[in-house]
């Protein structure tokens, strides 16, 4: 049995405002039983070095030392010269000095006769009480497998038996008294080192993890909002929300935390006078996840670089509303290109993406061709297996056909084959050309991401994450029924092992429709925008909620649900004729005048076997009145 993550990182707080000499030269003094009164020979630097190895070097390939205590410049992480600088300084310098007896240039050391005063002193000065008992032990002891019964006074017990405590030291520096604890205190699970420390900086010597996804994006007087918390799902986020309150902002945000770079034009503050941050968390294969938070810097009107990311995102395609795509290849990353400052993000126009970009991307129209005529035929029939599945329902899927030549282009030409004949991809509908254009990006970025990260001798990711800004442009109702759920399945046709998480922005009930025999509530999640509700004097803020998705059935049970807002699924004109009639439904008392105006204002909008009529027409016959 080990304790509970939670215990320890709580002991971390805990512990924070105490002075490291307590957790560390104290205990090693004691653990080497330094005499009182008088010297002996004691290697205290290697001692301390020794130390530190056993209870604060985590277990993350690191050479540097985690100290929970109280930080000053050096931060949490302490190198291994520690014991022989910052450690040596506090014995040899300052009140703490004082505790020893120690002749310079030797190995000689022992406690003064007061010694526990002079620490009281420190404790005393520090305006810190003394050090919590339990809360070291919980640090020191969180790798060790206890005994199932093993209760906190037990941990206490270990402390001061292990580290020789006399009753003095007890007294006068340590607080022995239990804290109230969640029970249980142990748990079955074997000790992460990674869950306790995801919230602080990893080591200076962490190589950044790779395969990242996004878990956290904590927006703080940014672009329309003043505060929203966006946790992605693990598998798909669907965001909705009126025009203008945020939904591309989101994305945009969503794309410069994981990469670092704006795909476009940066975000700026709502309020230039308050302070203005993003603050995300991208979590590694390992569930390591790394904080990072960055201020908007008012000086120089930019966001600072996010420099030594502790964690590298996975392959990352964005795919933007206005048909430019946003490309993250962690295999490029590391490659050295003389003026590329970001060699693994890669930005394309829908220009860009058709007809290519020097030696960034051949672009769509050349490399269809090219797949087509290739003698190895695995790329281009994945490319088939990826158009097919994302094929439009009662229409031919879509098919590659032969290339052609058109007047006035020097380029072989792909087409499609439909059941009324063959079209050059240049006079596809927008609907076409922009589902068509995902499956080429998403096909070209693995197999670019393959090959460059062959050249490199590493593993392909396993990881991607798609973003896909208004799903369902340009899409028929028929089509945006399927293209979320479809689209799930492409990841998995690019390599079996794949897993996506997809962040979607949409207007369309009929997305959110289509996932009602798909969504899960263990891995995907449902975002709304909107404006909070009006008070005296104040601005409307806008709100972003992850709310719970509910099966509505029909689209007009969407339409008016709490993420569409509407009132009634009908024209508003249809709408404020149904709210009249409602009212005088409602009302004890109603004129025949009004009767007869609301009637020809339903006349004017409802079609003859609306359901409303039976109703009205009841109504209208107990007030005795004709229509």
């Amino acid at each position: 049995m080990f304790l509970r993550p939670e215990i320890v990182r709580r002991a971390i707080d805990q512990l924070a405002h105490v002075h490291p000499f307590f957790g560390i030269t104290f205990l090693v003094c004691k653990e080497g039983k330094l005499p009182v009164g008088s010297t002996h020979p004691f290697p205290i630097n290697n001692a301390e070095e020794a130390f530190l190895r056993k209870y604060y070097r985590p277990n993350l390939g690191s050479k540097f030392f985690f100290q929970p205590f109280r930080t000053s410049q050096t931060g949490r992480w302490l190198s291994e010269r520690y014991p022989s600088t910052g450690s040596q300084k506090t014995r040899t310098a300052g009140l703490l000095s004082n505790a020893f007896i120690h002749k310079r240039a030797t190995n000689l050391w022992g406690w003064k006769l007061d010694y526990v005063r002079v620490l009281q002193e420190k404790l005393e000065q520090d305006k810190t009480g003394r050090v919590p008992a339990f809360w070291l032990a919980a640090w020191l002891f969180r790798n060790r497998d206890l005994r199932p019964r093993t209760k906190a006074s037990d941990l206490v017990l270990t402390l001061l038996k292990e580290f020789f405590i006399t009753d003095e030291e007890r007294e006068g520096l340590l607080q022995t008294t239990i804290p109230d604890l969640p029970d249980p205190l142990l748990s079955e699970d074997i000790f992460q080192e990674n869950f306790v420390l995801r919230d602080f900086e990893p080591p200076p010597d962490a190589f950044p993890e790779e395969g990242g996804t996004l878990r956290e994006l904590r927006l703080r007087n940014v672009g329309p909002v003043f505060e929203a918390d966006f946790l992605p799902a693990e598998r798909i986020s669907i965001i909705t929300g009126d025009n203008g309150l945020g939904k591309t902002f989101l994305l945009e945000c969503c794309w410069w935390s994981l990469t670092g770079q704006w795909a476009e034009r940066q975000a700026l503050p709502h309020d230039p006078k308050r302070r203005t941050s993003i603050e995300f968390v991208i979590a590694s294969k390992d569930d390591f996840p790394a904080r990072k938070t960055i201020e908007f810097d008012s000086k120089t009107f930019r966001w600072p670089a996010t420099k030594e990311r502790p964690t590298i995102p996975g392959l990352v395609v964005y795919a933007r509303v206005d048909g430019s795509f946003a490309v993250w290849d962690p295999a490029r990353h590391y490659e050295d290109i003389p003026g590329d400052s970001a060699p693994g993000l890669l930005l394309f126009s829908r220009d860009e993406v058709l007809n290519g970009l020097g030696n960034k991307i051949e672009g769509l129209i050349r490399d269809w061709v090219r797949w087509q005529n290739l003698k190895d035929q695995s790329l281009f029939g994945m490319f088939c297996k990826v158009l097919n599945r994302l094929s439009p329902p009662d229409m031919a899927p879509l098919q590659p056909g032969e290339s052609l030549r058109m007047a006035g282009d020097s380029r072989d030409i792909p087409t499609l084959l439909h059941d009324y004949g063959t079209v050059p991809f240049i006079n596809e509908s927008a609907g076409v050309r922009r589902i068509v254009t995902v499956a080429y990006l998403l096909v070209w970025a693995w197999n670019e991401h393959r090959v460059h990260a062959t050249l490199s001798g590493k593993a392909p990711q396993d990881h991607i994450v798609l973003m896909i800004d208004e799903i369902e442009a340009h899409l028929h109702p028929k089509w945006q029924r399927v293209i979320l759920p479809a689209l799930l399945d492409v990841t998995s046709l690019l390599n079996k092992e794949m897993t996506a998480q997809v962040i979607v922005a949409t207007h369309s009930p009929m997305i959110l429709a289509s996932m009602e025999n798909a969504f899960s509530e263990v891995s995907d999640k449902l975002f709304h925008l909107y404006l909070e509700e009006p008070s005296l004097n104040t601005v409307r803020d806008v709100k972003l909620d992850e709310i719970r998705y509910f099966k509505h059935g029909t689209i007009d049970a969407w339409l008016t649900s709490e993420v569409f807002e509407l009132k009634q699924p009908r024209s508003r004109e249809g709408e404020s004729a149904l709210e009249q009639a409602e009212r005088l439904l409602a009302e004890s008392s109603s004129n025949s005048r009004e009767i007869a105006k609301v009637n020809q204002a339903l006349k004017d909008v409802l079609p003859a076997d609306d359901p409303f009529w039976p109703r009205w027409l009841h109504f209208a016959e107990m007030k005795d009145i004709k229509l």
